[in-house]
């Protein structure tokens, strides 16, 4: 995010000083920010017990973490300074908030167990970060493997560790009882694994929609995009079991296209 940086001038009151910026730089790190204050704005909102309003915090700081490095390359405005700004982000919009969003809504009830399952994931969340900004200019990986995640992305991982709030929210009967607590602590200790297994996960970035299917792809999405805004919880619960189901699909996957192209070694990580 933001254009690189080129130009310091020294200060006599202090260290050198960025001198002026296209506003088009500005704006992807625009886009970071107001991702990080949602995140934040999630965790008050849980601590006030308003948990609903709280996971749709967290949701869309996962939409803007998403959509800033998008608008980055779009602007041509790419940066180190970005790429710091959006790994902090990430940590805090994919790993912070939704782990004390969960635990303030049912991991609390558990225990210390459950304050443990909410650090596994927040360092879980931290270390699939940290590899991948380690591993994504591996320049040796076959060229296939870049169409596979390296365990579940953090995103993905935001968003399935919250499944206990969706599941609430359904109004099934369901209370954040200290059983239920238990149950959870033990999802969100899964999640955690995922996040920094060597599972292989699809990641459709080769995926090319062919022209005469382009209306009924676009209208596919409008409609998920609806019934997300009209039944929420439900869509997300859908979404969470379909994304569990996929997982073992992509290995499978994985594993043929591996052995079509006579690889041996698992993939680098790239996302």
């Amino acid at each position: 995010m933001g254009a690189p940086f080129k130009k310091f001038e020294a200060h006599a009151s202090g260290g050198p000083r960025i001198r002026e910026i296209p506003m088009r730089m500005v704006l992807p790190n625009l886009v970071t920010v107001l991702a990080i204050c949602a995140g934040l704005s999630g965790i008050r909102f849980a601590f006030e017990n308003r948990f609903e309003i709280a996971v749709v915090m967290v949701l869309l700081a996962a939409f803007l973490d998403g959509i800033d490095g998008r608008l980055a390359r779009m602007l041509k405005a790419t940066s180190k300074f970005g790429a710091q700004m959006d790994s902090l982000a990430d940590i805090v919009n994919f790993g912070v908030a939704p782990a004390l969003v969960l635990y303030a809504f049912l991991l609390d009830r558990a225990g210390s167990p459950g304050w443990i399952a909410a650090l596994l994931f927040t360092i879980a969340c931290g270390m699939r970060l940290a590899r991948f900004n380690v591993l994504a200019d591996d320049a040796e990986q076959p060229a296939w493997q870049t169409e596979y995640f390296v365990g579940v992305p953090a995103p993905a991982g935001a968003v399935l560790v919250m499944l206990p709030l969706y599941l609430y929210f359904l109004r099934l009967g369901l209370e954040p009882s200290r059983p239920a607590a238990f149950v959870a602590t033990g999802f969100t200790v899964l999640v955690a694994f995922l996040l920094v297994s060597r599972l292989p996960v699809y990641s459709g970035k080769s995926i090319k929609v062919p022209g005469d299917r382009v209306l009924p792809v676009i209208l596919g999405v409008v409609l998920y995009i609806l019934l997300l805004m009209t039944y929420p919880w439900y869509t997300l619960t859908a979404s969470v079991a379909g994304y569990l189901l996929f997982l073992p699909l992509s290995v499978r996957a994985y594993s043929k296209r591996a052995m079509r192209e006579g690889e041996k070694v698992p993939p680098s990580d790239i996302g």
